[in-house]
C-alpha cells in the first residue's frame, strides 16, 4: 500500500483517562475495559469529546445493521486501504484475522487491491473501494454486481455508514498521524 506524505508532527496527542477532557474520561474507561487498552486512535479522538462520542455512536449504529461482523470488518478494511490509512489498515487487518478468523488471503487481497475468490466478498469489497475512490459516484455495473452477489439494495446505503466511519478515522490519522498500537504491530503497513 502506498502511503501519502505524513504530517511531520501529530497535531493531537493521544490522551489517557487522566489527561483527557472531563467528558472523554468515562468513554476512555469503557474502551479500556472492553479492549484491555485504549487504542491510540481512540486516545487521539479523546481530545474532542464530541468527536469521540460521535464516532463511537456511529460505530454502534453500523454494528446494529444487516452486515455480519466479518462483512463490516472487510468494509472498514477496504475503506482504510483505499483512503491510505496505515493505522486503520493495520487495526482492521488484525481484527479480521485474529478475532474474526478471516482467511489471511482475503485480508491480503484487500490490502493489495486484488480480486477475492469468493464472489460475494469480492462484490462487497469492490463496491466499498469504488464508493471511496469515486466519492460515491459508482458505476451502475458495480452496484449490479453487489446486488447479483446476493446483497439487497438497502445495503448500499448501509455500506455508506462504514465508509463514513472510516472517513472520520482515516482523515484524522492523515491530519494527525497515529502511532500503531502494539496489538496491531504484526499487520503494520511497511
Amino acid at each position: 500500500m502506498s502511503t501519502t506524505p505524513e504530517v511531520s508532527k501529530a497535531m493531537f496527542v493521544p490522551q489517557s483517562v487522566e489527561s483527557a477532557p472531563e467528558q472523554s474520561r468515562p468513554i476512555l474507561e469503557k474502551i479500556n475495559k472492553a479492549f484491555g487498552f485504549i487504542p491510540n486512535l481512540m486516545a487521539t479522538f479523546a481530545n474532542n469529546p464530541s468527536v469521540l462520542e460521535g464516532y463511537l455512536a456511529l460505530e454502534g449504529i453500523f454494528e446494529k445493521g444487516s452486515f455480519a461482523a466479518v462483512e463490516r470488518q472487510l468494509i472498514l478494511l477496504a475503506a482504510s486501504v483505499e483512503n491510505k490509512c496505515a493505522y486503520c489498515t493495520a487495526a482492521h487487518s488484525t481484527i479480521a484475522k485474529e478475532f474474526l478468523h478471516v482467511a489471511p488471503e482475503i485480508v491480503s487481497a484487500i490490502r493489495n487491491r486484488t480480486p477475492i475468490a469468493d464472489k460475494k466478498t469480492d462484490a462487497l469489497v469492490n463496491l466499498t473501494r469504488e464508493i471511496v475512490r469515486e466519492r460515491g459516484f459508482v458505476k451502475q455495473e458495480t452496484i449490479e454486481g453487489f446486488l447479483s452477489a446476493g446483497y439487497r439494495k438497502e445495503q448500499v446505503m448501509e455500506l455508506l455508514l462504514g465508509v463514513a466511519l472510516k472517513t472520520i478515522s482515516n482523515y484524522l490519522d492523515h491530519i494527525s498521524p497515529t502511532h500503531s498500537d502494539q496489538a496491531f504491530e504484526t499487520e503494520k503497513v511497511r
